[in-house]
Formats: structure tokens, sequence, C-alpha cells
């Protein structure tokens, strides 16, 4: 392990970071040592990712394509560029993504196109116009598509490997139906989905939101996201879904023939789990001042073997080494066996840093009693095995290692939600990195000048309303003053 904040002592390497009182360090830290990116590129926000994060994201879309076409979604590849005039056809939705799209003007060496092409800040004026293609009949719907891609936008905040990038990999499903109670179905189906993937297997906690009028996705009727809380106390947008209702139909044309033979427009949505972000959040959520600390489902390497040899007793360690590694590699574990020759401690200090969720440690002991000493990363504790029990064991231990990384994320949510009265309290909570839950006038348009006062005096944004509780809203607006009629959530955020 190496790095500038890294610092040796004997065998083992530490961080100089706390995670908790420097987490923008940390994070920053931990992408470099553990080689999950570069950020040395030479384009801003444009980062290369690293074998031992995209192993990890390779998985992520697995489960998550699991889950959609479990759900009946199919995959399709659309081009990255969009011509302008299909992206000026909504034009709502132009004017919301305008300012963050990538243009390409010219090919070769100076040869003007015809119209410019944009890179695709996300694909519903790509794939629209061929929907309007595909959709004639009722008969045609419902209509479950996604693909996985990449996306471009010219973030104006500063950017974060993995948080928040101008090029991020993502999914994105787009939904055709005959009826907006069945979008909106999707939508509630989508919800469900973020917490299935994003909580049930990478243990990564979530609030979701109704996103405001003026916060909602451009073009849409109404914008629900999922958001997780970091060490640092800021909130992070995780997956988001979007009931278009027949808005897009109408820019696109997208008509099918009903039973009645009449000719009427479809309704929509829109689902973008980022990838990219999530990995980032969940190495956030989970790590510690070790390092990573990767949940047993998605890590590179489940299980890493450290074997422990003297001069004497090479042959007979590793010959025992390989046979662990052989049987548990057969029942389906990602398996490393460390026969470098460097000491074991350093190896061990290397691989909690890396994150691999369990250690197996034989030696001369070992070999002589048939057992195995089995560390778990997420604890840090460790017990002896007997062989012929080591593989049950292990797939036992990767699931509960998963439960109490969930678990132990999940109780640093207790305690971080906090009723505000006032913009004084609001500023207050978001200063001790909570989350501040307050009486707020409306979400519709007339309440984004109510925001934007609470943005300028306590640098919070307005997440939304939350519709995984239920709430009754109370008292008067912590910004105007009229009768509340929201309970809104209050956070910094990335």
């Amino acid at each position: 392990m190496s790095g500038t904040d890294g610092q040796k002592q004997g065998s083992r390497v530490i961080f100089n970071i706390s995670k908790e009182k420097n987490f923008p360090d940390w994070f920053g830290e931990i992408v470099k040592v553990a080689e999950l990116a570069d950020i040395r590129y030479g384009v801003k926000g444009f980062t290369p990712f690293m074998p031992w994060s995209v192993i990890s994201m390779e998985i992520m879309y697995d489960l998550y394509e699991a889950a959609l076409q479990r759900k009946g979604h199919l995959p399709m590849i659309f081009p990255t560029l969009i011509p302008e005039s299909n992206l000026r056809r909504e034009a709502q939705h132009v004017e919301g993504f305008t300012p963050q799209v990538f243009w390409i003007r010219e090919i070769g060496d100076g040869e003007e196109l015809e119209e410019r092409l944009a890179l695709r800040p996300t694909s519903e004026t790509a794939i629209y116009p061929m929907y309007a293609l595909w959709v004639r009949s009722w008969r045609d719907l419902p209509m479950k598509r996604y693909q996985r891609a990449s996306v471009f936008r010219s973030e104006v905040k500063s950017t974060r490997p993995f948080l928040r990038g101008r090029e991020f990999l993502w999914i994105e499903s787009h939904n055709v139906y005959a009826t907006h109670e069945e979008a909106k179905a999707q939508v509630r189906e989508d919800l469900e989905t973020t917490k299935e993937v994003v909580t049930g297997e990478l243990g990564i906690p979530v609030m979701v939101f109704r996103r405001t009028q003026w916060d909602k996705f451009p073009g849409g009727v109404d914008t629900y996201a999922a958001d997780t809380l970091m060490p640092d106390g800021k909130l992070i947008q995780l997956p988001s879904t979007h009931d278009l209702g027949d808005n897009f139909a109408r820019a696109f044309d997208i008509k099918y023939l009903n039973k009645d033979n009449e000719m009427v427009y479809a309704y929509q949505t829109c689902y973008g789990p980022a990838i990219s972000r999530i990995y980032g959040a969940m190495i956030a959520v989970h790590g510690d001042d070790r390092g990573l600390r990767l949940p047993f489902k998605v890590a590179p390497y489940q299980v890493v073997i450290v074997p422990i040899v003297k001069s004497s007793t090479v042959e007979q360690v590793m010959n025992y080494a390989r046979q662990i590694e052989d049987c548990l590699k057969e029942s389906g574990l990602r398996v490393h066996l460390d026969d470098r020759e460097q000491t074991p401690g350093w190896k061990y200090n290397f691989w909690e840093m890396k994150g691999v969720p369990v250690r197996v440690q034989v030696g001369p002991r070992e070999v002589k009693d048939r057992t195995a000493t089995v560390f778990r990363r997420d604890l840090l504790t460790k017990e002896t095995i007997a062989l012929d029990k080591l593989e049950e064991y292990i797939w036992e231990l990767g699931a509960d290692m998963d439960r109490t990384l969930r678990e132990q994320a999940e109780a640093r949510f207790e305690g971080l939600i906090v009723d505000a009265w006032s913009l004084e309290e609001i500023d207050k909570a978001l200063d001790e990195g909570k989350v501040a839950r307050v009486p707020f006038c409306t979400t519709e348009m007339a309440g984004r000048e109510c925001a934007e006062i609470i943005k300028e005096e306590t640098g919070g944004d307005v997440r939304g309303t939350r519709i995984d509780v239920e709430e009754r809203a109370e008292g008067t607006c912590v910004a105007c003053g009229k009768s509340a009629g929201a309970v809104v959530y209050i956070a910094r955020s990335y």
C-alpha cells in the first residue's frame, strides 16, 4: 500500500485520515491506494476506472439487470450521439439539459457537420423517435426496455471520482404504457427495485423522496429519487425514476391504436440507476479507517488465502493452501491465493485495505490440525474452522457479513434526521451533519423562492417530500411564514 497520506508502522500500513472527521480526504485517498480510479487522465471530470472497482461494478450491473429482466424488461443498445433536432423536440427537456450537453460540431480536419450532435446526457430524445416507429398497437404494450450506457454531462459542481463526474456509468430503462395508472405502477416498481438492489444487495440505506416541481426531471410530470447519507452529512442521489405522463409521447408522436380502434398517445416512465455513483456511495458508507469493507456479494475476491510459511514448511503449507483454493473455487466462490514474497502481516493489511470480506490463514498448525483460521473484515474477528466445514462456513459467513454491513449502515441513519422550525435551526442541523425535517409552504413551483432563501441562508437543498413514510404538515413555512402545505427535508448534497 502506498500514498502520500499512508504511513508504515512496522509491517502495517495505516491511514492518517479519519473517515468520520475528514471524509473528502479519506475518500480521495482510498480511491487512490485501493486502485479504484486514476484522476490523472487529463480531462476534467473524466476518470479511468481500474480493475478492482470495475469487477464489482460489473457484478452490480448483473444484479440490476437480473432484477429488471425478472420484471419484464428487455435489453437494447442505442447510439451515443443524438441529433440536435431530436434533442430540441421536447422543449422543457432541452432547456433543462442544454447547459450540460457536450456538442460535436465537426469531423476530421474541420469538416463542419450539417447538424450538431450531442453526446447523450440521457437517452429519451435518442430512443423515443424509434419508439414512435415501434409502438403501433395496444398489442405492443407495455414496452419495457433498458440499456447499459455511459452518459455525459458537463457538471458545474466540483467533480469527484464515482460520486460526481462528467461521464458516468448507468442503466436506463424506458417504458411505454397504455394508461397513466400503469405508468405510475412502473414508478412504484422502480422504487421497489431500488430497495431490492441498493439496500437489499449492497447494504446502502436510502430515503425515498418525491422531488419538488422545480427539481424534477426536465419535461416530466414527477420525479422520485432515493438518497443516501454520506459520512460527512451530505445526501447523494442514487437511482431516480420519472413519471413522464404523455409529455414525451406528444413531443415524439408515440401513439398506438387502442381496442376501440382509436389512435391515442401513450404514457411513459424512465429509470436511471447510476452504477458508478452507487459504487462510490457503497465504499463511502461501508468503509472504515483501515480502508474498504466490500459486501461479500460484490467483492472481486470474496476470499483471499494467506499462507504462513517457514523455509522448512513451504511445500507442505503451499500444497494445503492450493487444496483449499481449489475446493473453494469449485463451490463458486471468488478466491485468490496470495503467494507473493511479502510477509503475512503486510498481506493482512493490504487485503484489509482492499476490502476483501474473508481472509483464510493457513500455516503448519492448520496443516497439522486440518483446519483454517478465518478472518472476517467487517468485525475484524477470526475463528478456527475444520477443513471439511470451511466451504459451508464461508458461504454462511458471507451472508452474515452482508447483513451486518447493512444493519451498521442503517443504524447510522438513526438520529440523523431532526425537526427544525427556523432557518437558524436548519443551519445548526446541517452544520452537525444532519438532515432537517421542516414545514414548508408548497412543493409546486410557487415554493421555489422559499427554497432559494433556504439555500442562500443555510447551503441546504430542499430534497422533497418522503413517500416511504406518512407525514402531515403542521405549522408555518420556515422561509415565508405561510401555512405549511408539505413536510420537506433539507440537506447539503453532492
